[in-house]
This record gives structure tokens, sequence and C-alpha cells, in this order.
């Protein structure tokens, strides 16, 4: 055989086959930005939490730099700073221990020196002003300078309180510069001089870490030339410019630490997440399959007489696979970078509920950068899933002869056995037929349906399950906890930041209070204990081990939750007895090494003074982690009543106090405490229960806003399986049509025929994605979500049920409106196609 060298026809061919298929184009290119939107969406809203986590991470570490080394004198400095792994490195400075003034309480602020470099990696951007030069000048942020009730102006006199090596210091500065405060960085910032460090020298080289004298210390942000491997680096920097890494009682010894907001050295992807990730995509792809081949197939259905045609004049079978390949690359060409657009505006604009349910939030900027690989991964998946879709239809119009082309009808293969039945022209017989003709499609249409309902179902059982009573109460078990502003930020000392009682009085004489209880001790008093046998995870057989001790009010002692023995008030308040206290896994299961201790054991415990108190076990709870206690793990703990605890710890520090108001006034008392926290007593604060709930709704709405998005996109696709199913069987059927009409059917009985089929799509649908709704809500999904600890399964129904009119009212119309937009032509013209 001749080749001749006709690329240029066939691609003429195949262009103006194009052209002439408008109504196909215009569903195949929405299929394909549908398609690409989703896959468009995924990639953009993962890359984007992961981009947003990373950025408010690194601010929230305080710079970007990839390591720090730390506790360092400019000796050390000197000595590691021009090692060749090192890309740039920050001179960073602590000027004082603490800055002392009161304002600053609830916002701690500190006091650096750092160089440019420091200052870059530490994103400062002045927003007026120059770095400062003389020694009374300053930068600072603009929160710190609203905390301190001045004015944001370049020039204005800041007067400072602030500790070095316990001497105290009160300096009026000189404000050279500020910039405007990062709301995810919670500490204030204060940078001094060149000058500054100068004038300070002497007292800045007593600085000691090992005696908590930090105020002279250098630590250094390293930044390589990528952030592989950074463990590896680190090391490799430290002991190569001749110092310990890794033995902390080394004299050589360096700490230092990788920044922890870099993912690529703490990420990484648990099996469930690779598993759903996975999962997501084989559905996108799936469902984008589904009606990117059955719009490939109404093509060459449609054109099967075209292409019949074509093999008559010697196109051969590759040169028609070579049409329809170019016919879906032009298709992709519009329809993918429609896509592309859509779905990364989509998934930015949901990357902000998705933070919601987090401890990140979208108020301190969300970042998506546009990412390359983001475009390039959703338009790969996308080309592929096109091209995996047409292979099939183009198989078949290559393997057509012109002669089966002719006489093609869907589903006219020979059947190996006729039924003979007596009923087979009523309508509702043939139409049953009429989708036997085509069993794959039918199948594929009817789980296309059925994915977006069951999707929907799944979206609603999560929305239901979650559990507000299990959120909350793992959190708070009363409705508002007052306490030093410190106690909110962990940093909860003892006597330096107790409650006022002045504070508790109001509270009790607000309307609506109805019962609270103070709570006493905490971490800070150093109370001890005698090391109970074995060792533990918070001993190593020493003589004593610190104890975490709460005398608490009888309204805090019922709120606590009794595993074993009777917290009987009468015999704790003689004196004799001790609550031991387990903490608990987030499913508030106890960790047994936290109370090794058994009912009726003495323990001892011994005061400041070192005076022993020996007490008996009665009873062991659960901690009270946000309610009664100081938030942090700390040895053992133990609950004591105030009386008793008096005796302990004379001193009593008043470390919280939590109460319940009423209902219909809980607004009112949070309204009251926001004031007075704010304007009367600046250095208290609260929490409620009301504050738990909205983040657990903010929880809620991310399922319901992503989810039914999803489900939207998803049910859009198989609506467009339907409609294609049925105008590839009303296209293949015209001549069929027009010999039943010729010998009697109506087009009245025509078009009851078609809503039938329709019909029992509705039906074949409701039935599968009853099953398998069923089977994935009670087997799959609560098995999956056992594992999550504020969730409650419930067996949900109802959203199908809902959905199935809707579908119903669908499968009669849409065989109306498609029969009667393409069947035009009279009976004697359909009927002369075939000849």
């Amino acid at each position: 055989m001749l080749k001749v060298k006709n690329k240029k026809a066939v691609d003429r061919i195949a262009l103006k086959s194009f052209k002439a298929n408008k109504l196909r184009n215009l569903i195949a290119i929405v299929a394909i930005a549908l398609t690409t939107i989703l896959f468009t969406t995924l990639f953009t809203m993962g890359t984007g939490v992961v981009e947003t986590f990373q950025q408010q991470t690194i601010r929230q570490a305080g710079g970007d730099g990839h390591a720090v080394l730390k506790y360092l004198n400019d000796e050390e400095f000197d000595k590691i700073k021009n090692h060749p792994l090192i890309k740039e490195i920050s001179y960073d400075r602590l000027m004082a221990d603490s800055v002392d003034n009161p304002e600053l309480l609830k916002r701690r602020s500190e006091m650096w020196y750092k160089d440019d470099t420091g200052l870059k990696f530490a994103g400062i951007r002045l927003t007026e002003g120059q770095k400062p030069q003389s020694a009374n000048e300053i930068i600072t942020d603009t929160k710190t300078l609203d905390m301190l009730g001045l004015p944001h102006e370049v020039g204005a006199t800041v007067p400072l309180t602030y500790t070095i090596q316990d001497q105290v210091f009160t300096r009026n500065f000189i404000l050279s510069g500020y910039w405007e405060s990062d709301p995810v960085f919670n500490v204030g910032q204060i940078y001094v001089s060149q000058a500054f460090v100068s004038e300070n020298a002497d007292i800045l080289s007593q600085a000691d870490p090992g005696d908590g004298q930090m105020a002279g210390v250098v630590n250094a942000y390293i930044l390589f030339r990528n952030s592989f491997n950074l463990d590896a680096k680190l090391h490799q920097v430290i002991t190569e410019s001749g110092f310990n890494a890794s033995d902390s009682e080394a004299p050589d010894y360096i700490a230092s630490n990788v920044n922890w907001a870099y993912l690529s050295s703490n990420f990484s992807l648990s099996p469930a997440t690779v598993l759903a990730a996975s999962s997501a995509i084989i559905l996108i792809v799936f469902t984008g399959y589904l009606i990117i081949y059955n719009i490939f197939q109404i093509s060459v259905i449609r054109d099967i007489r075209f292409y019949g045609l074509l093999k008559t004049i010697g196109t051969t079978g590759r040169q028609i696979r070579h049409i329809l390949n170019r016919q879906a690359v032009l298709l992709s060409a519009i329809g993918i970078p429609i896509g592309l657009i859509i779905g990364f505006f989509t998934g930015k604009a949901l990357i902000p509920i998705l933070l919601s349910a987090s401890n990140y939030s979208a108020d301190n900027g969300v970042y998506v950068s546009l990412n390359p690989l983001i475009f390039i991964g959703s338009a790969l998946f996308a080309i592929v899933t096109v091209f995996i879709s047409t292979r099939k239809p183009g198989r078949i119009a290559s393997r057509v002869s012109p002669i089966e082309a002719v006489r093609y009808t869907e589903g006219g293969k020979e059947r190996k056995k006729q039924k003979k039945s007596t009923d087979g022209g009523r309508l509702y017989r043939m139409a049953l037929s009429n989708l036997g003709r085509s069993r794959g499609r039918t199948i594929l249409v009817i789980i296309s349906l059925s994915l977006s309902l069951v999707l929907l179902n799944t979206v609603f059982t999560l929305s239901r399950g979650l559990d507000m009573e299990k959120y909350v109460s793992r959190w708070a078990n009363t409705d508002f906890v007052i306490a030093h502003a410190d106690y909110f930020n962990y940093d909860y000392t003892g006597p330096e930041n107790t409650l006022s009682d002045s504070f508790i009085q109001l509270v009790e004489s607000q309307p609506g209070f109805e019962a609270g209880g103070r709570v006493f001790g905490g971490k800070s008093q150093n109370i001890k204990m005698d090391n109970p046998p074995g060792e533990t995870e918070y001993s190593k057989n020493g003589e004593q081990v610190f104890a975490s001790v709460y005398g608490v009010d009888p309204f805090v002692l019922d709120k606590l939750t009794v595993l074993e023995g009777t917290a009987d008030a009468e015999k704790l308040a003689s004196g004799n007895y001790i609550i031991a206290a387990y903490e608990c896994d987030d499913y508030g299961n106890p960790y047994p090494y936290s109370a090794p201790f058994s009912l009726g054991q003495p323990v001892t415990l011994y005061d400041k003074n070192g005076t022993p108190h020996t007490y008996e076990v009665l009873a062991k709870s659960k901690v009270n982690l946000n309610v009664a206690s100081d938030r942090s793990s700390w040895g053992y703990n133990f609950y004591l009543p105030s009386e008793v605890y008096s005796s302990l710890d004379p001193d009593q520090p008043l470390m919280e106090y939590t109460f319940d108001v009423s209902d219909s006034l809980e607004g009112e008392m949070e309204a009251f405490l926001k004031n007075y926290t704010e304007k009367s007593e600046p250095t208290m604060d609260y929490e409620s229960r009301e504050l738990i709930i909205n983040e657990f709704e903010s929880m809620r709405q991310m399922i319901l806003v992503i989810g039914g998005i999803l489900t939207f996109i998803i049910g859009l696709i198989g609506i467009l399986n339907f409609v294609n199913s049925i105008l590839t069987s009303i296209i293949t059927r015209r001549r069929e049509f027009a010999m039943l009409q010729s010998i009697g059917m109506t087009g009245s009985q025509l078009t009851k025929m078609l809503c039938l089929e329709g019909l029992y799509y509705a039906l074949g649908t409701m039935l599968f994605s009853l099953v398998l709704g069923i089977f994935f809500s009670a087997i799959i999904l609560r098995g999956v979500t056992a594992s999550l600890w504020f969730f409650s399964y419930h067996f949900i129904i109802t959203p199908l049920l809902i959905t199935y009119p809707i579908l119903l009212a669908l499968s009669v119309l849409i065989p109306v409106i498609s029969y009667r937009s393409t069947i035009k032509q009279s009976i004697v013209e359909r009927l002369r196609e075939a000849e």
C-alpha cells in the first residue's frame, strides 16, 4: 500500500467535524471544565492549606530561618557564622529578662537587638520611620503602642520599665519607627539599637542561661540554601564548628533546633490521609470519566454513518482515532483553562472555611501562591481523564464497517434468544427493553447519579454526627472561667498573677449568676511527693517528684468526673483524704501512669518548706484540664478541699474562678466580662462556653459548605450523564421512532415511553443509592468516624428520601425536553436516512 501524506487532510476533516457538532462541543467543554474544576479545587485547597499553615507557623515562630542556634555568646557566634553550609545568619540578642510595664501584662513584650538579617527573617517592614540608631531609640509594633496607650507617631516618647540581670531600669525611649502588628504573633517586640547594646555591654556579658539569666544571650537564625534534610545540616554546622550538638551536659554543647514551621522537617502523611486523598482523586477521575465517555460515545454513535463513509474511501482506523483525539485536544484546550481558573478561585475561597475549623485563622492571612504545580497537576489529571474516556468510543469508530454503520441501531446486536410474550408491545415493557440495549451505559448513568446522592447523605451524616456536648465538655463543663490573663496564655506562675477577689465579688453580684467556685494552687508552688514504686512517665525512681495540687470549692469538686471510689465531702473535709487525678487522652480515656495509686494508699506531699503532709487516696478522678488545673502537665495531679489545701499552702494563690449563669442571661454576663476585662481590670481575662461552641459551629459549617459544593458538582455531572444518555438513545433511534410512528404509535405515546425510560433510570438510581448509602453509612462511615472523639454516629437516610421526588421530576422532564429539541424532521425524512 502506498503511503500518502494525508495528515493535513485528516486534520481538516477533524476540524470540520468538530465545527459541525456544536451541541456536543458545548456539553463536552462543560464536562471537561467541571472535571478540571474538581481537580484544581482539590489541589488548590491542599497546597493552599499547607502553605497557609507553614506561613502562619513561620510568623508564630518569629522568623523564617531554617534553624536556630540558642544561648550563644559572641565568641561562639563568630566561630559558626562563616560555615560554608550557611547562606545567611542573623544576630539576635536578648536585651532584657522582662519588660515590666503593667499595661503589657495581657500581651507580654520582649526587648531585643536584631541586625538587618534578623529584621528580615522576622518580616519587619516599617510602616513609618527607620531602624534605631542612638541608645535611646527603639522601634516596636502597633499593638504594643496601643497597649501602652501611645500614638503611632515617630518621635513619640515611650516609657519602659525592664529588668536586666535582676536590675530594674526605667527609661524614656524615642520611637524611631513602627510596623503593623502581626495578629498571629501574640508577643510584643521592642527592638533597640547597636548603641544600646554597647552602652549595656558589661551587664549583658553576665548572661548565664543555666541560672536563668537570659538577658545578653545570642540566638542565631540560619538560612540554608534549601529546606531539605535540615536536621543533618544543623548537626553538621555545629560539629564542624568545633561544638557538641547532642550531649546537653557537655561544656561545649550548643542548644539548637530546626524551625518547626518548615513542614519538610515535621510533616508526614498518615495512611488515612493518603487513603482519603487517593479516594478523592479516584472519585473525581471516575465521575469525569463517566460524562466524557458518554459525550464521545454520543458523538461516535451520532456520526457512525460518517465514519462508515470515511472507511469506504480508504480512511484507516488509526486515522479515525486521530480525528477523535484531535477533537478531544480541541475540546480540552477550551475546557481545561476554564476549569483551571474557576477551580483555583473556588479552592482559594474554600480555604478560609477549612481554616476556621483549625487552630489557624483566615483572618491572619490566607496564602495561595500561583504554584505552577497546581495547574500542571490539575491539567495532567484532566487530560488523562479525557483520553481514558475517549479510548472506547475511538475503538468503536475505528472498527465499524461501512455496512454496519448504515445499519447501526443502539443495542442492535443479534440476540441469542428471542423472547415470546403477549405484552411486549406495552409501553412499560418497551421502555424497559430499550434500557437493556445498552446495559453498560445504563449502569454508568445510575452509578453517576447515585454517587452524588450518597455523597450528599454522607455530608449530612457527618454534620449531624458532630457532637457539640462531647466537644464542649472536652474543654469546659461550666459556663465561664475567669483568671489572670497569664493563666489563659499558659503562663500561670502563682502569687505574681493571681485572680483578684474584687472581680469575683462583682461577678457574683451580676444578674443571672447561679453558682461558682474557686481553684487554688498550681505547678508554681513546687509541691513535691514521695515517688511511688516503679518507673513512670514522670519519674525515673528518684526520691521525690513534683506534683500539681489544687484546692477547690464544693462547686468545682462536684464537677469532677470520679472514676474510682467516692468523693465523700465529709471525709475530704477532715483533712485526712485526697483525690488523685488521671490525665486523659482526647477520648477521655485515662493514662494509667498518670495516677499510679490505689484507693486507700497513703500519699505524702511536701510543701515549699519541706514539711510533710500525709493523706489517704479516697477517690480517683479525671483532671478537669481547662477548668480545674493550670493547663499543663506537671507530675501527678491531686485535689483537696480549699480549706484543707490552706494547711498545705498558707499563701493560697487564687488561680481561677469558674461559674454557671442562667441560660437567658449568658449574653449579658459575657458583655459584662468583656467590658470589665478591657476597661476596669485589663490584667484579668475570661473564657466562655460560647467561644467553644462557635469553634464547633465553624467545623460544622466547613463540612456542609465544602461537602455541599462537591455534591453539587458531582450531582451536575450525574445529571449531564443522564441528559447525554437520553440524547444518545433518541439520536440513535430516530429511524426506529419513525417506524413506530408509521405503524400507528402517536407522538404522545412515544413521549410517554421515553418518560418511562427516564423513570426507570430514576428508580434504578433510587434503589442503588439507597443500598449503597445504607452500606456506606452503616459500615464504612461508622467505622471511620469511630476514631473521632467528638463524633456520635447517627444513621441518617432522610437526605436521600428528600431528593428522590426531585429525581423523579427530572426523569420525566429531561426526556420530554430532549425529544422535542432533537426530533424535528418528518417521519418520511427519518425513514429515508438509511437509504
